[in-house]
């Protein structure tokens, strides 16, 4: 019999980190692994890279990230590395619209240096809008990015590379959902109808057509009819008179998700989620004007 002692390799996964210049993606990776913050601000020439070890649902794990340059003249240098990624950390500055606005590109040069369309569908992603900071002056607030987030159904999480704020959960709640979908991938490759159970991170739900394409439900009609004849902002957003912010934007999430064109083909919808827009506009503006301290920024959009 053979004495020796049988040692299990940990497993490997590979991690990326995306985003433009400047969003603060090497801080929160050293925050993450070296519990520090670096103020001095260095750009990434090409790709750093790095090995961490930690441990999910009582497995050993090799995390391999690669951290790569937000800047353009590092294209040819960074897209031999998105090949082979399990997950990626998308990054974005709350303090830079232009930032935000870029993650859809970030998303479409992922897929297309990715090996394969299946490869990009099955690469887990989390969405961070870092420098959250006390006094910070937001060009994105957190509404607005939440409901990107919840429109790719990605997790969304709230950093602060310089006092910590949410990395330890955005980065371990990453790597969980890696190591699930893949065990699930395993699992599931013996059997080849299963799938897994769809997501919906918004609790609202996507009723489909017989062909699968987004659908009409009562729900959506119901909200449909409510935004475009309600004669309240309120009773629009199904809201008590004397709303809070949190409770208007997290209303405004939850229908905006429910009516984008990417979510239904219900009659009216289009119109509705542009009045959803100017509602929930509307009522933040008078939130400000009976107390200026639960306000957003003014920096914030409508």
């Amino acid at each position: 019999m053979d004495q020796k002692r049988h040692f299990k390799r940990p497993f490997r996964i590979k991690i990326i980190s995306v985003g433009d210049n400047g969003v603060g993606k090497t801080c929160l990776i050293k925050r993450y692994y070296e519990k520090r913050f670096v103020p001095q601000y260095y750009a990434t020439i090409g790709i750093d890279y790095g090995v961490t070890k930690t441990v999910v649902d009582k497995k050993d794990i090799s995390v391999n990230i690669f951290d790569l340059s937000g800047d353009p003249i590092f294209y040819e240098v960074r897209n031999e590395f998105y090949k082979g990624t399990h997950g990626a950390i998308l990054v974005y500055d709350v303090t830079s619209r232009k930032s935000f606005e870029a993650l859809d590109m970030w998303l479409m040069e992922m897929q297309q240096e990715m090996a394969s369309s299946v490869e990009f569908e099955r690469t887990v992603v989390t969405v961070c809008a870092n420098k959250v900071d006390k006094g910070v002056r937001r060009a994105i607030d957190e509404a607005e990015g939440r409901l990107w987030a919840d429109l790719h159904a990605f997790p969304y999480f709230e950093t602060s590379a310089k006092t910590g704020l949410g990395v330890q959960v955005a980065f371990e709640t990453l790597f969980t959902n890696i190591v699930r979908a893949q065990e699930f991938a395993r699992l599931s490759s013996s059997r080849p109808t299963a799938r897994p159970p769809p997501s919906d991170p918004s609790g609202v739900g996507r009723p489909t057509s017989v062909d699968g394409t987004p659908g009409v439900g009562g729900d959506h009609a119901g909200t449909v009819h409510r935004l475009l004849n309600a004669p309240d902002d309120f009773e629009k957003l199904g809201l008590q008179r004397g709303a809070t912010v949190e409770e208007i934007n997290r209303a405004y999430r939850r229908l905006a998700v429910l009516l984008h064109p990417d979510k239904t083909v219900a009659p009216g919808a289009e119109e509705a989620f542009k009045v959803l827009s100017a509602v929930r506009a509307s009522l933040l503006q008078r939130v400000q004007q009976i107390d200026p301290l639960l306000s957003p920024s003014p920096d914030s959009p409508p």
